[in-house]
């Protein structure tokens, strides 16, 4: 692979059309382990404005999962049953996973993937004014990885939740400006 990424031949040559079952296919979640929920719930929904979808109990597996997203709470089902199947119909939702007991743990410490070695980097969230949001973040307390204005790619930032995931936080309207040179 060239030292400095692929052609634009070479990703053309690499991406196929997919079998025509997949059309309806959708990105569906991201799978979080957290360490404490209930402070990974008042990040999630407190600071990043995201709403509790769902919580489904694993009691003989020792484990919760929190499934949240941007949706209105009216808009969430009240039957179960229905509830779980418009949960699992949304687009781009986190699921929190915690294993029962894990808060207790002072050992216990979830890796990033942004120390080595390296890995999973980061879920992003798109919000309208990049400086809007990081100057609420800031009163909030939220540990910054990246502030808007420092390091080469300017108008983006980037948080870390209380397990130290790190969260991108753009603006689509500014992202073009970063693709030049």
């Amino acid at each position: 692979m060239a030292s400095r990424g692929l052609s634009d031949e070479a990703v053309s040559a690499a991406c196929k059309e997919g079998d025509p079952i997949t059309k309806d296919y959708m990105m569906q979640q991201t799978m979080l382990r957290v360490k404490d929920p209930e402070r990974s719930l008042q990040f999630y929904t407190g600071i990043l404005g995201m709403t509790l979808l769902q919580k489904i109990d694993f009691p003989s597996m020792r484990f919760t999962l929190y499934f949240l997203g941007y949706e209105e709470k009216s808009d969430i089902p009240a039957d179960i049953k229905e509830r779980t199947a418009w949960t699992f119909s949304r687009r781009a939702t986190i699921e929190l996973t915690h294993n029962w007991g894990s808060e207790s743990d002072e050992n216990l410490l979830y890796h990033n993937g942004n120390n080595e070695p390296r890995g999973f980097g980061h879920i992003g969230i798109a919000v309208p004014d990049v400086y809007a949001a990081c100057d609420v973040f800031k009163k909030q307390g939220v540990t910054f990885v990246k502030e808007p204005d420092s390091g080469k790619m300017k108008d983006l930032a980037f948080i870390q939740d209380p397990d130290g995931y790190w969260i991108e936080i753009l603006s689509p309207n500014k992202m073009f400006s970063l693709l030049a040179p």
